[in-house]
């Protein structure tokens, strides 16, 4: 399929209450950073009664930093393996004390790569590796970030664990990973981090069943994404985007092309279909 311009849509026919929106490639700019115009959008999407949801692999906890003004709101982390709505956790999923000890000792016995893991719990994310490099990452996606002795003793549990290599995580997937994706779901992410779950859990999972609570459908959502951790989500809405800076799988499987993260796609895009 090939995806059609945003600027083909005739806001009028666009009857949306729901906006889902994956955070980086997607929200953020590549430095990180909140797109110009947000601020303004964010009112836009209010005044409309319009539902905002922030859908990440990033943390409940950073999520919640992140949007101050959605406190008591709806969020898909963890790659949907936490659900919030108004402020109530609706769904969590998380892996076995097995699971946990495979990929704690893959990272460790990985040799000739350069690998960071954090376990991901409900209360928080937890660390072993305490190098200015791999915390200065882990920092950016985990606001309640804990240094502890053996991830294999964490007593939380384990949402997901996400894997940091410096270079590549697809590298890392295909060389490390192949054992463990046959009895559990393992996702690439972005180009440096990968995701090991439940099989079956993923956003577009999260999505609907914020979608269910709200009583709102697909021809009603809105659905922003750029990587393969989005691509479930992306089938949830009609009006499903990715971003021109997206993944080519991403991109096959949009209905429309936003302009890239770096252009303020999704503010571009809500501002246009929401100003009518």
């Amino acid at each position: 399929m090939t995806a059609a311009s945003w600027t083909s849509i005739d806001p009028a026919a666009a009857d949306i209450r729901l906006v889902v929106c994956d955070m980086d490639g997607t929200l953020l700019t590549t430095a990180g950073h909140f797109p110009e115009g947000f601020d303004e959008v964010r009112e836009l999407v209010r005044a409309r009664g319009v539902t905002f949801v922030p859908a990440s692999g990033r943390q409940l906890a950073t999520l919640e930093h992140m949007f101050p003004g959605l406190q008591g709101g709806s969020f898909v982390a963890e790659n949907g393996n936490i659900v919030v709505h108004n402020g109530e956790v609706i769904s969590t999923t998380s892996v076995d004390r097995d699971t946990v000890t495979r990929v704690v000792d893959t990272v460790r016995g990985a040799e000739g790569f350069d690998l960071g893991l954090v376990y991901c719990g409900v209360d928080g994310a937890y660390i072993e590796r305490t190098d200015d490099a791999f915390l200065a990452e882990a920092s950016k996606y985990y606001a309640k970030l804990d240094v502890v002795d053996d991830l294999k003793h964490v007593d939380d549990p384990a949402l997901k664990l996400a894997i940091f290599d410096f270079t590549s995580s697809q590298a890392v997937a295909d060389a490390l990973l192949g054992d463990l994706a046959k009895s559990l779901q393992v996702v690439v992410s972005s180009a440096n981090w990968v995701d090991i779950m439940v099989p079956g859990v993923h956003k577009g999972l999260g999505v609907r069943a914020l979608q269910e609570a709200l009583g709102v459908t697909a021809a009603q959502t809105a659905v922003f994404g750029d990587y393969l951790n989005d691509l479930d989500m992306i089938s949830t809405g009609d009006w499903s985007f990715a971003m021109a800076n997206a993944h080519p799988d991403v991109l096959a499987e949009a209905n429309y092309v936003a302009p890239s993260n770096d252009e303020f796609g999704v503010v571009q895009v809500l501002t246009y279909l929401l100003s009518r």
